[in-house]
């Protein structure tokens, strides 16, 4: 093997000079550390620079020398990794300097000295503080656009939703409702299936009123409209027709179904108490179930027909459920 000349020494020297010089000039700092000492044999004015070293003397000193113990404990273990990692590795530090507190990405790599033959351990510094600055306030920007977002998507929602319900049961309006049974009625004369229909009102409404004035009666308002609303799926329609009217479809489901159904939404009633104003308000509602097709061809005749047996049960003292007639289709 030919032996290194001394030109080619030379020539050595000033491509590593001129390597320190560009990482320099990019703001990279680039400590060679003897292992066996731990003292620095090489450093580049950005190390000094970066590391916040500028008024101690780099070359020739420990890390004990140059940090706090314990930041010097830490660069230490980085150092055992890198000597164990024969490719080198990658690690992150985060350093108390005299102009605050910085963050550092670094590369460490040891190699032997071919001149003396010891062993080496290169390092390279990168501070990211100000990168992770501005990601930390992108970051956050974003997640308060995201909130934003999501309160404006909220607001949208309400307003959407004040347009189509009423405000003191919390159901839908009458032509929200309309909507809503003439593409049920469409879609079970399509599908032929059946579906119901409730005509619901409170009993006794004028004494309630004159007992405890209007707002007693918003106050039992509210409360049929949550056990409306607890009672039904996503799929039917609670409404409030307006005063003490009230109807509900019941989505795919015939008379004895939705029977079952509001016979437990009528014991609900006639169980709840309406606390107001230091005093006990009881309830009970009187309901009429007509179903499609069976006891009505069209929403019209539907309608008539949900509120004829609905006033049946007025008649015969509230509280109660009456099952709409169903048609009679003579044979041909």
């Amino acid at each position: 093997m030919a032996q290194t000349t001394e030109a080619d020494t030379l020539q050595s020297v000033a491509l590593n000079q001129k390597v320190l010089h560009a990482l320099d000039q990019l703001g990279l700092a680039v400590l060679v550390k003897d292992v066996a000492s731990g003292r620095y044999d090489v450093a580049n004015e950005a190390a000094a620079r970066l590391l916040g070293l500028t008024d101690r003397h780099v070359v020739g000193a420990v890390d004990a020398e140059l940090f706090d113990a314990t930041q010097a404990v830490a660069l230490r273990a980085a150092d055992q990794q890198a000597q164990a990692a024969p490719d080198g590795v990658r690690a992150e530090h985060k350093l108390e300097l005299s102009t605050g507190r910085h963050e550092f990405v670094t590369w460490r790599q040891a190699f032997t000295d071919e001149a003396s033959g010891g062993s080496k351990l290169l390092s390279v510094w990168q501070d990211v503080t100000e990168s992770r600055r501005r990601e930390t306030q992108l970051q956050t920007a974003l997640a308060q656009l995201e909130q934003q977002q999501k309160a404006n998507d909220s607001l949208r929602r309400d307003v959407e939703d004040n347009q189509v319900r009423d405000a003191v049961s919390g159901l839908y309006h009458r032509a929200h409702f309309e909507e809503q049974l003439r593409r049920e009625a469409d879609l079970s004369s399509r599908e032929q299936r059946e579906f119901a229909l409730v005509s619901v009102s409170i009993d006794n409404i004028d004494e309630i009123r004159r007992m405890h004035s209007v707002e007693g009666c918003e106050r039992v308002v509210e409360a049929l409209g949550r056990l409306l609303r607890a009672n039904t799926r996503a799929m039917d329609s609670p409404c409030r027709l307006g005063g003490d009217r009230f109807v509900v479809l019941l989505s795919g489901v015939g008379l004895a179904t939705a029977h079952s159904r509001m016979e437990q939404l009528r014991r609900q009633c006639a169980q709840h108490i309406v606390p107001y104003n230091g005093q006990q308000i009881p309830f009970t509602v009187a309901m009429g179930v007509a179903s499609f097709p069976h006891t009505a061809g069209g929403i019209d005749e539907l309608m008539r027909s949900a509120d004829r047996a609905m006033a049946s049960a007025r008649e015969k003292g509230g509280n109660r459920i009456v099952l709409a007639s169903i048609q009679f289709v003579p044979a041909n």
